[in-house]
């Protein structure tokens, strides 16, 4: 996942771990070789178009809403067909406002209409406060968590990790984060809830107490879940 910063200095560019209490609390019920959180790349206010989310201070939410007004004026301007127009005048009106277009609740083929338009306030939008600045593992909490971006975990053998995915990601689609093969070979996803493993105190006495689940391809991923992936190698 990419996050641009926007009119933000503090914040340093490049990898980030993003340190997750549920794996840690994990790690110490399951022993592994490794631990390992999600990562995020944090890029550049240049690099905004290319981000899944964009952080921005308060004070620079104007500039933000008048760099995708300007574009939606400048293509209002070239009298565009009669569902373009309407499109766009829904996104002015917003944009005035100083709503963000994610705001609008645009549907699947509206969405789709204007993919290839380069605006920014489509993206998830955060806006930070400066004391969040200094405590950054917080603030990229916050990020995923407004972003719509949860995590699953597998445990035990070489690693304990935790893996990022959007909310509504499907058990077959989590698996093909993990590797290709596994989402081709994909039989079934033993699911344990994270609430489940924990007042079981471990995976194993989970299993045994009947907490596991067998799901199929569609089962929709719940945040923090124990997840261990069946497959044809």
């Amino acid at each position: 996942m990419k996050i641009s910063v926007f009119a933000i200095s503090e914040i340093a560019l490049g990898k980030h771990n993003v340190k997750d209490t549920r794996l840690d609390q994990a790690d110490k019920l399951v022993k592994a070789k490794k631990k390992t959180y999600p990562q995020v790349e944090i890029v550049g206010e240049d690099a905004a178009l290319e981000a899944d989310a964009i952080i921005i201070p308060k004070d620079a939410k104007t500039d933000l809403i008048l760099k995708d007004l300007d574009f939606v004026e400048t293509r209002l301007s070239k009298s565009p067909e009669d569902k373009e127009k309407i499109i766009l005048n829904k996104m002015k009106e917003a944009l005035e406002r100083e709503d963000f277009v994610s705001t609008l609740g645009l549907s699947k083929e509206e969405k789709e209409f204007i993919s290839g338009y380069g605006l920014l306030t489509i993206k998830p939008v955060v806006i930070i406060s400066k004391e969040e600045i200094e405590d950054i593992g917080g603030l990229l909490s916050k990020v995923l968590a407004q972003s719509g971006y949860i995590c699953f975990l597998t445990v035990g053998d070489k690693e304990n990790r935790a893996w990022l995915i959007k909310k509504g990601t499907t058990a077959w689609e989590a698996a093909g984060v993990i590797h290709s093969d596994i989402q081709q070979g994909f039989i079934r996803a033993e699911i344990i809830s994270f609430n489940d493993f924990i007042q079981a105190q471990g995976e194993a006495q989970a299993k045994q107490a009947g907490k596991m689940r067998l799901e199929q391809k569609e089962y929709i991923m719940q945040d923090a879940d124990l997840v261990n992936f069946r497959f044809n190698k």
